[in-house]
């Protein structure tokens, strides 16, 4: 079932509010009510368009764990969103705490950030037994040390593992999940994997909101697709997609987009 039903800037918002970025990229500027009562809304655009700033004014907005180095309020790259997310009205039914926001570059800041949590705990826990570790003569603290050598783990498996590895273990069946580009390190065989992994947790009554360039992602069965591209934010068909006519049109015919690289 889905939880977050829309998304509006609130009535009035105020002109010193609205002043610089992100309010001066024209789909938000122009931000109807967005309908996103469906268990899967998909948000597409050329680069700058703005699906990722609507996305992250969301995130900060729903107050959802952030699955990267920082949550959404502490992360410094987020300031100008954090204001956005302070002038979207959300409507809920009813509100989901369970979730996360993920944006692909995130991803190893998320690895990192728990690795060192748990090196942590993992030390305390043995202090609390009289067991201390003892300090390098490289300077490096204990936590650090130990953190690196769990990272180690990912590093032998590739980004793409890795991330899958998060999509099956943190879905829920009652999450709302924000997420940024998630293709990013995947190959199409494995974004068909994670679109089967979206769909089957939408299905036991996951909510998903979802920027993404994918063909393989937008073509996700019964998802809603807004467009950004020529604003106002608009509802598309995936057969009007640029995205994927020109994919397409690609894969038909490489050597008519090659030649003039020959």
């Amino acid at each position: 079932m889905p939880h977050l039903i829309d998304i509006a800037l609130r009535k009035p918002v105020a002109d010193s509010e609205r002043a610089g970025f992100p309010f001066s990229v024209p789909a938000i500027s122009s931000l109807p009510t967005l309908d996103v009562s469906v268990p899967i809304t998909l948000f597409v655009g050329e680069n700058g368009s703005g699906k990722s700033t609507l996305l992250e004014g969301i995130a900060t907005a729903a107050e959802l764990p952030a699955l990267g180095a920082r949550e959404v309020d502490l992360d410094e790259t987020l300031a100008d969103q954090r204001r956005l997310g302070a002038a979207l009205r959300l409507a809920w039914r009813p509100r989901s705490r369970q979730g996360f926001f993920l944006r692909a570059e995130d991803f190893f800041g998320h690895l990192r950030f728990q690795a060192r949590t748990d090196a942590r705990i993992a030390r305390e826990q043995r202090e609390s037994l009289g067991i201390y570790d003892h300090e390098t003569a490289d300077g490096f603290h204990v936590d650090e040390r130990n953190a690196a050598k769990s990272l180690r783990k990912y590093d032998s498996r590739s980004h793409g593992e890795s991330f899958l590895d998060l999509f099956t273990n943190r879905l829920r069946p009652r999450g709302l999940y924000l997420l940024d580009e998630p293709e990013a390190p995947l190959s199409p065989k494995r974004q068909l994997l994670v679109l089967e992994l979206i769909v089957r947790a939408a299905n036991a009554g996951a909510q998903f909101i979802i920027a993404t360039h994918s063909p393989i992602l937008l073509a996700c069965p019964g998802a809603r697709i807004y467009a950004f591209d020529d604003p106002p934010i608009h509802e598309v068909r995936y057969a009007d997609l640029e995205h994927v006519n020109v994919m397409r049109d690609f894969l038909n015919h490489p050597d008519l987009f090659l030649r003039h690289l020959a």
